[in-house]
């Protein structure tokens, strides 16, 4: 999951972003208004993460050409302003959640989790290809119902592969979905992950292909 965090207090954006980091997410931390919306007009991110009070531009304009653009991005408002007035003020704009700081994190992971589910349509907790089964809340894999474990950047690329099991996607767009803009890294980087999570999909029924010209596909063995 590829989440903006657009916040311009240095060290609340440098924890928030090592939290969820630690989740599981990548995380795409901007202080700069007209930087965020730039960054929202042209990298597919799952969730957005947005301070109403930003340099150049504030929160409640990103906001509202993100809509006005028909972008339908989940956005959870993170601000000081605690108003009713406001609260209602950022939803009619087109936020989908307003959480108030100060703030718990556990909350906040929660309201996250919420607004995904919603914005995806998932009505399952789990994904499955083969053997291998996927819990989107938990944010674990099982391989033969065993726990897999993996690195944080395996289980991102393997995250991504299982959500679009069936269907190729080529290395540029794996990057950008499991790097962040900060990442010192290149689309090389993907064949090193793909590599030990082949090894490490090795003996089930499950494996990553390598179609020419399209990209990796997680699919399911014939026979299996």
């Amino acid at each position: 999951m590829r989440i903006i965090l657009i916040e311009d207090q240095p060290e609340l954006a440098h924890w928030l972003s090592r939290a969820l980091t630690a989740s599981g997410y990548v995380v795409d931390t901007i202080g700069d208004g007209i930087d965020a919306d730039n960054a929202l007009q042209t990298v597919a991110y799952d969730l957005a993460i947005l301070d109403m009070n930003l340099p150049r531009m504030d929160g409640a304009s990103i906001l509202q050409r993100l809509r006005a653009r028909h972008q339908t991005l989940p956005v959870l408002v993170l601000t000081a302003r605690g108003e009713v007035s406001d609260k209602v003020k950022g939803l009619e704009m087109g936020a989908d959640d307003y959480l108030v700081k100060p703030f718990e994190l556990d909350e906040l992971e929660a309201r996250m989790r919420a607004l995904l589910r919603r914005h995806q349509g998932h009505e399952h907790t789990w994904l499955q290809c083969g053997e291998l089964r996927y819990n989107k809340q938990e944010q674990f894999f099982e391989l033969g119902g065993k726990l897999l474990q993996l690195t944080r950047r395996e289980h991102a690329v393997l995250d991504v592969l299982i959500r679009r099991k069936g269907q190729p996607l080529n290395r540029e767009r794996l990057f950008n979905q499991v790097f962040t803009l900060d990442d010192d890294a290149n689309p090389e980087a993907i064949e090193v992950y793909i590599h030990r999570l082949r090894k490490k999909l090795d003996g089930s029924n499950v494996s990553i292909t390598t179609l020419r010209g399209l990209g990796y596909l997680l699919e399911q063995r014939d026979g299996a």
